[in-house]
């Protein structure tokens, strides 16, 4: 016994003859009737009592009908949630983002997604990048934003941002009215660094230790607006990225260009390798791929 069968039963007890039921459901009477008793043959029942023209349930039939109906309606049920996915007008995307890609290019992102797909809803967290990888490692999110370089034996990535860090200081800094600032100029600042959960944390650290010192850090913060306004009442310097600068109010914060090393601020969108991966979570990666390729911030 299949779904078709059980539709051909439920019209055939609706309509109470072979004749509509089988111009209703678009087959031939033969067909119909032939197919009726090879149920009943398969069940060893009757289902259908006929007498002349006249078709009526036995109680085989009833039995069979009340649960055809449960199952139909199941079955139909099942195919709406299935369209409504594969047609993204339903689903849940998980997404991790770290707090100053949330701030600088995610909104628009975001708004133009929920404009195209209504029915989608997004579950984001925000978190630095160390823990946002361990989160898409262990399953507790679809996909996330992180600093490059990542593993790429345990995920696949799509590279969104390619930019620098940049230096900022107090307006009244002697730095604040150079062009460009080598690393190692730095080395008797205090410093506002991102928290240890930012992969920027170490890579600092490490680029510090390069050029020949160890910085001093006074305050840690996983904010980027945090750390700007720490810079603002001069209580340290500290590094954002280029998006971040072009936002900063110059008369409270000056940003400058690092150079000797530069040390790049590059974005990816990772999810995990070999995994399955959700109808509405692989849109929300060509969406977000294609709107970056659009913004001219990301490579291919």
């Amino acid at each position: 016994m299949d779904i078709r069968e059980l539709q051909y039963v439920m019209e055939l007890a609706r309509l109470r003859s072979f004749t509509k039921a089988a111009e209703a459901l678009h087959i031939t009477q033969p067909t119909l009737s032939k197919m009726i008793r090879n149920l009943e043959a398969e069940l060893g029942l009757v289902l259908f009592s006929r007498i002349g023209k006249k078709i009526e349930c036995t109680d085989a039939g009833r039995v069979v009908v009340a649960h055809a109906l449960t199952i139909l309606d199941s079955f139909q049920s099942l195919t709406r949630e299935l369209d409504d996915l594969t047609t993204f007008t339903k689903g849940t995307i998980r997404i991790g983002l770290p707090p100053m890609v949330g701030a600088s290019f995610f909104p628009t992102v975001m708004s133009q997604f929920r404009a195209k797909y209504p029915g989608l809803d997004i579950h984001m967290v925000e978190e630095g990048s160390k823990k946002l990888e361990a989160e898409i490692e262990s399953g507790g999110l679809d996909m996330a934003v992180v600093q490059m370089p990542v593993n790429d034996e345990l995920f696949d990535s799509h590279v969104l941002v390619k930019e620098n860090l940049r230096l900022i200081v107090h307006p009244t800094h002697p730095l604040a009215q150079r062009d460009e600032v080598t690393l190692a100029e730095l080395a008797d600042e205090s410093f506002v660094f991102f928290s240890k959960s930012f992969t920027l944390h170490d890579r600092i650290i490490e680029e510090c230790k390069r050029v020949g010192f160890t910085p001093h850090v006074l305050y840690e913060s996983s904010h980027w607006d945090f750390i700007q306004e720490m810079v603002a009442v001069n209580l340290g310097v500290a590094f954002l990225p280029e998006t971040i600068c072009r936002s900063l109010q110059p008369n409270r914060v000056q940003s400058v260009t690092l150079v000797k090393p530069a040390i790049p601020w590059h974005l990816a969108m990772i999810w995990r390798k070999n995994t399955y991966l959700s109808l509405a979570a692989r849109e929300w990666i060509r969406f977000t791929q294609s709107l970056f390729n659009n913004f001219g911030t990301g490579t291919k």
